[in-house]
Parts: C-alpha cells; sequence; structure tokens
C-alpha cells in the first residue's frame, strides 16, 4: 500500500503501535549532595566543569549529627537554609569526580553530605 492509499484506520493502527513502543532508556548514577546554600554557585560550577549535563536544587531543611553551620551557630533554617543537589551522571565515576572535589574544597569548612544512588534506567532520557 503505498503512502498516498494509506487509510484513517491504518494511520491510527500506526500511531498506537508507535506509542507502545517503550522509550529508549540509559543507565545513570544519581549524586546527591546537601549543604549549606552559599556553596549554590561553587557547587553547580563543579557540577559542570566535571561535564555533568544538568542538576536539580531544591532547598531543603533538617537535622544532621553536625547540626552547626559553618557560622559555629546552630542551624536555623528560616535565615541559612540548605540545598540539595540532585545530578545524574551518565556513570559512577563522574560522580565520584563531582562528591570527591566539593568534598575537599568544602566539607572541612561547611556542613554537608554527598551520596550515590543507584538508578535502575532513567526513562525519557532524551538529551540526558
Amino acid at each position: 500500500m503505498t503512502q498516498q492509499e494509506q487509510t484513517p484506520m491504518n494511520q491510527q493502527e500506526e500511531t498506537a503501535s508507535q506509542q507502545d513502543t517503550p522509550s529508549p532508556t540509559q543507565q545513570a548514577s544519581k549524586l546527591v549532595i546537601i549543604t549549606e546554600k552559599l556553596l549554590h554557585k561553587k557547587i553547580a560550577k563543579i557540577i559542570d566543569e566535571a561535564g555533568a549535563t544538568g542538576y536539580t536544587v531544591v532547598e531543603v531543611g533538617g537535622k544532621g549529627s553536625r547540626n552547626v553551620r559553618s557560622s559555629g551557630e546552630p542551624s536555623r533554617r528560616e535565615l541559612n537554609p540548605n540545598i540539595k543537589f540532585e545530578v545524574l551522571t551518565p556513570n559512577r565515576d563522574m560522580a565520584v569526580k563531582i562528591s570527591d572535589e566539593v568534598a575537599t574544597q568544602f566539607f572541612d569548612d561547611y556542613s554537608g553530605i554527598a551520596y550515590l544512588c543507584n538508578v535502575m534506567e532513567v526513562l525519557h532520557a532524551h538529551r540526558f
């Protein structure tokens, strides 16, 4: 059947078939960094320079073992919130490189934690 002979029903079946095809997925590592908000730009620069394609940052609060900010004061969420970076990297090595650089530069003087999560697969990874 030529393109011109294709009926509306055949076009609907073709569209439905394309929708049923699963999207390609990718393996990834997720690096999570929780630290003081004042480090936002410096950590973002480290992530960019390592070659990660992007990240998500949100303000967070909570309590950790240190419960002390770089100023020596107890944390006050309303004055100096923490931030959480989530970075999907195409491999574990990139995530560890970013984490090591952040820890080396900041974690002796600022509160923070970094950890890796195993990501089984990234769905809809069009530009990841």
